[in-house]
C-alpha cells in the first residue's frame, strides 16, 4: 500500500520519504502491501504474508501511534514463518526467538507512542528485525 516518494534534492542530497498507512482493524497483508503502517487501535493483529522466493527482501514497518500504555500491537507471521532478531533497550533487550508461527508483540503495559519494529523477509520462513524501538516480546 505504501510507496516511496522522492521529495526533492537539497544541498546535493536526495531526500526520500516513505508514506505510512494507518490500520484500524486486524489485517492480513500480501506481498504487494509491503510498506510502513501506523497502528493506534488496541488489540488488533497484523498478519504478515507467506515468504516465498519471489518476495524475499520485502519489508514491513509497524509504528505504535496509540497512547502510552494503551495499545498492544501483535504481528503474526504466516504459520510456516518465524521472526528473529533483537531490539536493544535500556532496561532489557527484546529478543524474538525465530520460532515458527510465534507472534511478536509490543506489550501493552510498556508500550509507548512511536515504538516501532521493521521486519525484512530475508530467507524462506525467516523474518528478521532490522530496526526497532520499545519493548517487544515473542509469543510464549
Amino acid at each position: 500500500m505504501a510507496e516511496r516518494v522522492i521529495t526533492g534534492v537539497s544541498n546535493g542530497t536526495l531526500k526520500e520519504r516513505t508514506a505510512s498507512t494507518t490500520v484500524t482493524a486486524s489485517t492480513t497483508f500480501t506481498t504487494a502491501d509491503a510498506g510502513s503502517y501506523n497502528v493506534a487501535t488496541d488489540a488488533i493483529v497484523q498478519t504478515l504474508p507467506l515468504i516465498t522466493t519471489e518476495n524475499i527482501g520485502m519489508r514491513f514497518k509497524f509504528t505504535n501511534t496509540g497512547a502510552d500504555g494503551a495499545n498492544i500491537i501483535t504481528l503474526s507471521p504466516n504459520a510456516v514463518d518465524g521472526i528473529s532478531g533483537t531490539i536493544a533497550n535500556a532496561a532489557a533487550d527484546s529478543v524474538a526467538s525465530g520460532v515458527v508461527d510465534k507472534d511478536l508483540i509490543n506489550t501493552k503495559a510498556t508500550a509507548n507512542n512511536q515504538d516501532f519494529v521493521e521486519l525484512e523477509a530475508y530467507a524462506l520462513t525467516k523474518w528478521r528485525i532490522v530496526g526497532g524501538v520499545g519493548i517487544w516480546a515473542s509469543q510464549g
